[in-house]
């Protein structure tokens, strides 16, 4: 009838692909690659049915992918997939800062660079030994939510392991790559999740690894978090501060990094563990050798340590440790120092390593993204989205998250696959002693042990922003492929 009204209906989200072609001189050999850059439509995990029947798409995934030409068999060629963290990161930092073809170009010790910034060929790629596919998980990058779907639903861990994982599958399938060695790689909560996807994918999807890197790892999150009570992180921290307390000169006694560690590795796990252990208990004698030897590792005073009650956090560390001088230290990389309105107060106003690569970063990539790519989108590109807080963890409410369980039985089911970890000695977010504490406990059997290798840099959080570093780590990264594969 003619008053009858109609609904029109609305165009299904479809998926927004750019290819190009690129080449790159690395080891005197050119190196011809392609990208895809663009935007994937996924539907909510396990839906298979057709869009007519009811099942409506969700997200639009923005990802770029690097492959390599003239390869034999693509099929069987490795393929890396590779996020950050946050929550609420996008992956431009593995991918601009260590892995991709191109990288941002900052100071030699990684500090900051005098605007406007610039993009310089990497050769320290690792397009060279695998495929790589950069995702930004939804509310990052230019990722969103298809109209009609609330993009709080994904602000989580659960969601966010479906959702990363389904993009997996997908890409997987789409570009024929499931007899491809496949490996994840992630920093921060990037391990996180990486973690909990290898036992995710092995289960939901059948989808076996062959390896995962975890750059400045955190697979249980008891380990940082510093609440009336709890003691353990002041034990795991203490070994990064001594080390930053190394850095800056404010020890005594100076001797090589690596046997101050051992000296201060073990001098928390029995005198400090144990006086942290007997609490108001502790006797006044005992009590005074550790003040005495914490002011030794950590550069501070014997007074200040009283005060905190032989138990420092990492913000009254940041802000305690150069007070006197006026300045604060990094959290990403305590390296780094930054000045605050005043010298008053528990925190630091401010991350100075932060500070440091946020503005090379975001201006790199947005002009890499549609200048050498180009990807054209009005969109706002979400390096660190904060809205995506609070993040939920409902899975593991009253408990702290930890995800080694989940790693352990991927291990365990695929005996196969092999953990790469990099740790920067100078990073105060997720330090190395807390990793190291975390796979011990793990309960991992003796036979897949070996599966684990370890490597440290002189460096910070993201330790490839010191040029001698990311000419390791990417060493590192080659070896651990090369024997994975």
């Amino acid at each position: 009838m003619a008053d009858e009204k109609t609904e029109e209906k609305k165009p299904i989200p479809q998926d927004a692909l750019v290819e190009s072609k690129h080449s790159l001189i690395l080891n005197g050999k050119e190196l011809k690659y392609t990208v895809t850059t663009g935007t994937i439509v996924i539907k909510e995990e396990g839906e298979r049915e057709k869009e007519s029947e009811g099942h409506k798409p969700k997200a639009a995934m923005f990802f770029t992918a690097y492959s390599l030409d003239e390869v034999a068999d693509q099929a069987t060629r490795p393929v890396t997939f590779s996020f950050n963290g946050g929550p609420g990161s996008a992956s431009i930092w593995l991918h601009m800062g260590v892995l991709g073809p191109r990288r941002v170009a900052m100071e030699y010790e990684g500090g900051l660079p005098k605007p406007p910034f610039r993009l310089t060929d990497n050769e320290y790629t690792l397009l060279d030994e695998t495929d790589l596919v950069f995702i930004d998980p939804i509310s990052t990058g230019f990722s969103r939510p298809v109209e009609g779907q609330k993009a709080k639903e994904y602000h989580g861990f659960k969601k966010d392991i479906e959702s990363v994982a389904e993009f997996i599958r997908l890409y997987t399938t789409r570009y024929q790559r499931w007899l491809s060695p496949k490996f994840l790689i992630g920093e921060s909560y990037g391990t996180t999740r990486a973690s909990a996807l290898s036992s995710h994918l092995l289960q939901r999807h059948g989808l076996y690894l062959n390896g995962i890197m975890l750059i400045s790892a955190v697979l249980d999150f008891s380990t940082l978090d510093f609440p009336p009570g709890h003691d353990l992180p002041y034990i795991l921290y203490l070994p990064s501060y001594a080390a930053s307390a190394w850095y800056h000169h404010k020890l005594r006694l100076r001797r090589p990094l690596q046997n101050l560690l051992e000296e201060v590795r073990e001098f928390a796990q029995t005198e400090y563990a144990t006086a942290l252990m007997k609490g108001d208990s502790l006797n006044k004698r005992d009590r005074n050798a550790v003040v005495e030897k914490l002011a030794r590792y950590t550069g501070l005073s014997t007074e200040y340590i009283e005060s905190c009650n032989l138990r420092i956090s990492d913000t009254r560390f940041f802000k305690e440790f150069l007070r006197p001088e006026g300045k604060t230290i990094g959290r990403f990389d305590s390296r780094l120092t930054g000045l605050d309105r005043d010298t008053a107060g528990e925190a630091p106003d401010y991350d100075p390593s932060y500070a440091n690569v946020a503005g090379p970063y975001t201006a790199a990539f947005n002009h890499y993204i549609r200048a050498e790519l180009n990807f054209e989108s009005d969109l706002p590109y979400n390096v660190l989205n904060f809205q995506v807080w609070p993040w939920s963890f409902a899975e593991h409410e009253n408990a702290y998250v930890r995800v080694y369980e989940d790693l352990r039985q991927a291990m365990t089911q695929n005996p196969h696959m092999k953990i790469f970890v990099g740790n920067g000695y100078y990073d105060l977010a997720t330090p190395f002693f807390a990793t190291e504490y975390t796979l011990n406990h793990m309960g991992l059997h003796p036979s897949l042990r070996q599966n684990i290798s370890m490597s440290y840099y002189e460096a910070g959080h993201m330790m490839y922003a010191l040029l001698p570093a990311l000419e390791a780590l990417k060493a590192d990264l080659a070896e651990f492929i090369q024997k994975a594969k």
